[in-house]
């Protein structure tokens, strides 16, 4: 194995700190600066993770809190979205949080949300 190898392999085992400490050296032992590729490598690793959020194309719908005085609206809304009857839809509010919604579309999950939060539930998408 190589050097060039060898030094490599050691680097993928380094924590966050501890390769944030060995720019430090580096740039104090060689006189230079690092901001620039640190700049380019933080870019990277944004349009990665964009990347990887765009790639999802189910969403779940989370319903995580409905506040008592909310109550009355928030289950009309519960009852429009879902086909529960009256005594399933307060069943569900009694269990928070609790997916509404598996495996739908952006659009959808984004519309619900919506109603849901009209109405005064407090709702994520996951």
């Amino acid at each position: 194995m190589s050097t060039t190898t060898e030094i490599l392999e050691k680097l993928k085992t380094l924590t966050l700190v501890e390769a944030s400490e060995l720019v430090t050296q580096i740039e104090e032992t060689f006189g230079v600066d690092a901001s620039a590729t640190g700049a380019v490598m933080v870019q990277n690793t944004a349009t990665e993770s964009t990347t990887q959020e765009e790639e999802k194309t189910t969403f779940d719908v989370i319903v995580e809190d409905v506040p008592s005085d909310k109550r009355v609206a928030v289950l009309k809304v519960l009852r429009k979205l879902t086909s529960l009857g009256l005594s399933d839809a307060k069943e569900f509010t009694t269990s928070l949080p609790k997916a509404l919604k598996e495996a739908v579309s952006k659009e959808e999950a984004e519309e619900a949300k919506t109603q849901l939060e009209s109405a005064g539930a407090k709702v994520k998408i996951a």
